[in-house]
């Protein structure tokens, strides 16, 4: 836990998976595009208001999305959250040691990983902010593993699995912080997503936090 600086904001960072505290920014993201402006005249008080309305408004369309996403319709997951998907890399798999560092790395060093498949995709919001999602699907040897491993990723420093490069969705490449964090676990198999800015883009940490939770409930495509 702790304060952290993020796109020049002050955010409180509890866990991964666990959202954040913005102190003193009204969190405008989607739904500026998707909503219409939120009125900050008033003041103090009024900001207060308008951040807290539409932080209400992001649970909501967070809880939509989800909704949508478990029924594996992508398309309307995205749409509840007022985005569209543009891009999605193939997906890849590849062996759980070798791409993956620090504790993660560690755990699956002992613990039978049976199976990742990793994936990327981009989606934009009406105002062509873009974000690249990354999205890992892990299947491990028994419900317990499992859900130590969803335990173990949702511990901020960790480490982590390798998600792909930006650049297959020939996109510049971004770094994966981990503080935008969402995951999802079904028996033994472990859905972890991630979400970033592209470059040049200007979604708010809460917006990414709920798009990468959005994205781990997506099924595996």
């Amino acid at each position: 836990m702790g304060w952290k600086t993020i796109n020049g904001k002050p955010v409180f960072i509890k866990n991964k998976g666990t959202g954040a505290v913005v102190a003193g920014v009204v969190a405008l993201g989607v739904f500026a595009s998707a909503g219409g402006a939120v009125s900050l005249s008033g003041g103090a008080v009024a900001g207060e208001v308008a951040g807290t309305e539409v932080s209400v408004q992001l649970r909501a369309r967070k809880a939509e999305g989800q909704k949508a996403a478990r029924k594996g319709d992508n398309h309307g997951a995205w749409q509840r959250m007022g985005l569209r998907q543009v891009r999605q890399s193939v997906r890849q798999q590849v062996e759980c040691v070798a791409a993956s560092f620090g504790e993660v790395r560690e755990f699956f060093t002992r613990t039978r990983c049976s199976s990742l498949e990793r994936m990327m995709f981009a989606i934009v919001d009406e105002a062509g902010n873009t974000a690249v999602v990354s999205v890992v699907w892990v299947g491990l040897g028994t419900a317990g593993d499992a859900r130590d491993f969803e335990a173990l990723m949702g511990r901020q420093g960790s480490g982590d699995i390798r998600p792909l490069g930006a650049p297959v969705l020939e996109l510049a490449d971004v770094e994966f912080t981990g503080l935008r964090y969402g995951s999802d676990r079904d028996g033994r198999s472990v859905t972890v997503a991630e979400a970033e800015n592209a470059v040049g883009s200007g979604f708010d940490h809460d917006t990414l936090d709920a798009i990468a939770e959005v994205a781990a409930y997506l099924p595996r495509l």
